[in-house]
């Protein structure tokens, strides 16, 4: 049964395989022996190598072990956990916070314990999948609208019987396409018509606005957006995620989140790491401003090539190429030439959209970018892409 599904797989250019690292992830990596520039990480500040983030670690390793033993209900709260919220709630400028073991968890837990059967879901048609499942998993209806289309969002919201309680659900900075959900918008749509809009800033978090608080500062709304969800493994170079919100709230996800009552804690290493990271990234603003002129750099090299970009407006710039076989033909020849950044495919972008998402970061060289963009000149040559 399941050779002949993979098979099928492997008919549509659709098959995945793991490709083992010999070192960490960084602007190169070791991969099958040769070191490569890596450009498909999320790590967009460099700190999940940084000395301070893993000490950190290290120390609460030490003190703490490796393990946080059982649910946090269970087996009590470390002060790394306790720690860590302090810190989150304190940047994102809200009265708390709370840490999940991945933004998946997160997603599936808060999104049921805000709305359930009878309420009304809707969801941009490319937010993250964590988003669409936890919407499932809440049993309100769920419908969704699409992209970024303020307009079909209002007409359905029009034709929702008052008094239902409904849900909006959106990518912050969509993962896939690397453009931004027009926050002052939805807020504003969120008041007009009674509803709760719900935030997932996975990538936004550390990259975006001002100070790196994520989209919502950059937008200007965070005052009208009392809670959103983040991601620690992304910038913030650890692993695991977080709701930062009023404190009723809070409380309120402690005693009904499934995924939090009923998952062993994050261990006391990536809370103690992204804590250190969340210091660096207040302390270091240098970081990002090497990681926006990187983005540009990158930027302008692959529109000057003639490469097909998406919109975006973050350090996420994918190539879109469309078939998932020529997709994967240029990942293949862009590894040849040095540069590892797969292709991205079906289900993980609708059909007809195959690409190549690039992403860069704050410990990439302008040299290595050039050399990057040599290769991808070559790649796109030989697939009959320039």
């Amino acid at each position: 049964m399941f050779r002949s599904r993979l098979q099928q797989l492997d008919t549509q250019s659709l098959t995945r395989h793991l490709h083992t690292l010999g070192s960490a992830t960084g602007p190169t990596i070791q991969l099958a022996g040769r070191t490569v520039i890596l450009l498909a990480s999320n790590d967009y500040l460099g700190l999940a190598t940084h000395p301070d983030v893993i000490y950190a670690a290290i120390q609460a390793t030490t003190q703490y072990g490796t393990g946080a033993g059982a649910a946090r209900l269970v087996c009590g709260t470390l002060p790394p956990h306790t720690e860590l919220e302090q810190a989150l709630a304190t940047f994102k400028q809200t009265p708390s916070a709370l840490v999940y073991g991945s933004g998946y968890l997160a997603n599936i837990g808060v999104i049921p314990s805000l709305i359930t059967r009878g309420g009304q879901i809707f969801a941009d048609r490319l937010s993250h999948a964590s988003l669409i499942d936890g919407a499932r998993l809440s049993r309100a209806d769920l419908r969704v609208y699409r992209h970024r289309d303020l307009n079909h969002l209002e007409s359905l919201l029009k034709r929702t019987p008052p008094g239902r309680p409904v849900l909006i659900v959106t990518d912050g900075l969509f993962s896939m396409d690397g453009d931004l959900a027009p926050l002052p918008e939805l807020a504003t749509l969120t008041q007009r018509f009674g509803a709760t809009l719900y935030v997932d800033d996975a990538h936004g978090t550390g990259v975006m606005g001002q100070s790196g608080r994520g989209t919502l500062e950059h937008f200007g709304v965070e005052d009208r957006i009392p809670f959103h969800m983040g991601t620690l493994g992304k910038a913030l170079g650890s692993s695991g995620a977080y709701i930062a919100g009023p404190t009723d709230m809070i409380q309120y996800l402690v005693n009904t989140s499934r995924p939090f009552m009923f998952t062993t804690a994050p261990p006391p290493a990536s809370a103690a790491a992204a804590r250190a990271a969340l210091t660096i990234l207040q302390q270091d603003p240098s970081r990002r401003a090497r990681l926006w002129r990187n983005r540009d750099h990158l930027f302008a090299g692959l529109t000057r090539l003639g490469f097909h970009l998406t919109d975006s407006a973050s350090p996420i710039l994918p190539i879109l190429i469309g078939h998932a076989e020529k997709a994967l033909a240029f990942a293949e020849q862009l590894l040849a030439q040095g540069v590892y950044a797969p292709a991205i495919r079906p289900p993980t972008v609708p059909d007809g959209s195959s690409r190549i998402r690039v992403t860069i970061t704050a410990e990439h060289s302008p040299e290595q970018i050039d050399l990057a963009l040599s290769a991808f000149e070559r790649a796109g040559q030989s697939v009959h892409l320039l």
